[in-house]
């Protein structure tokens, strides 16, 4: 039997979403240690990585069940995979067909970058980023040039191999409440920590560290200004759409 999960985790308790040979404390690992635990010896596959620190309210995996978990209740499964995993949350368990694959099948990437722009607490501290921002039109303005299908080469991580750097955002939203703004961009994929880096360009933009036509630029490939990276805390894999 297929199951595909829809999971929740704190990205600060791991060094990201995929198994690695230098640090155990993975999302991957840790989920495949627990279904061990329950005789399950799947691996199991997510539709997307995630950075160390970065979180996700609905990132998605699937693996599969042997035959004795059949004659099991998926409720028993989800329950008793959250009482093992302290910082990784199981939200839906359900099961689906044999071709599904969580990353393949996947036809759009939701993510979500918070801000606050007052010091957070020490209690959020680890789930928002800290910036302060004063011209919405003009972050609005630069996040507008992501949206449609661009080379973003120079929008990922140094030392990441891929057979095309070419990705289409479909949208980009900013929404404000109060002294929070949430920046939403939907793909169908994107490049390592491609989104921290695009969040970082229309945040410099916005503080007058790099205009408009300098950011345009990096985006047409013609010049690249910058190569930092947002920090992770604000940033969540939000939903997975099939």
């Amino acid at each position: 039997m297929r199951i595909k999960a829809i999971i929740s985790y704190n990205g600060n308790k791991f060094y990201g979403f995929q198994r690695q040979s230098k640090f155990k404390e993975t999302v991957v690992e840790s989920i495949e240690d627990a279904l061990k635990s329950l005789g399950i010896t799947s691996k199991i596959r997510g539709s997307g990585r995630t950075d160390r620190g970065v979180h996700a309210t609905g990132q998605v995996i699937d693996f599969t069940l042997p035959l004795f978990w059949h004659e099991k209740s998926l409720k028993e499964l989800k329950d008793r995979l959250n009482q093992k995993l302290k910082y990784i949350r199981f939200k839906y368990i359900t099961e689906v067909d044999n071709n599904f694959h969580s990353q393949y099948c996947a036809k759009i990437r939701i993510y979500r970058y918070i801000i606050k722009t007052t010091k957070p607490s020490v209690f959020e501290q680890e789930f928002v980023s800290f910036y302060k921002i004063k011209e919405q039109q003009i972050l609005q303005e630069a996040l507008n040039l992501y949206i449609g299908k661009h080379n973003f080469k120079n929008f990922k991580k140094e030392g990441s191999p891929t057979t095309s750097d070419i990705r289409e955002v479909y949208k980009v939203k900013l929404k404000r409440v109060k002294n929070y703004y949430a920046i939403y961009f939907y793909a169908s994929g994107y490049l390592r920590s491609q989104v921290r880096m695009m969040v970082e360009g229309a945040l410099k933009v916005e503080s007058a560290k790099l205009n408009i036509n300098e950011l345009k630029e990096q985006l047409d490939g013609t010049k690249k200004h910058f190569s930092t990276l947002a920090q992770p805390q604000g940033l969540y894999l939000n939903r997975v759409i099939y």
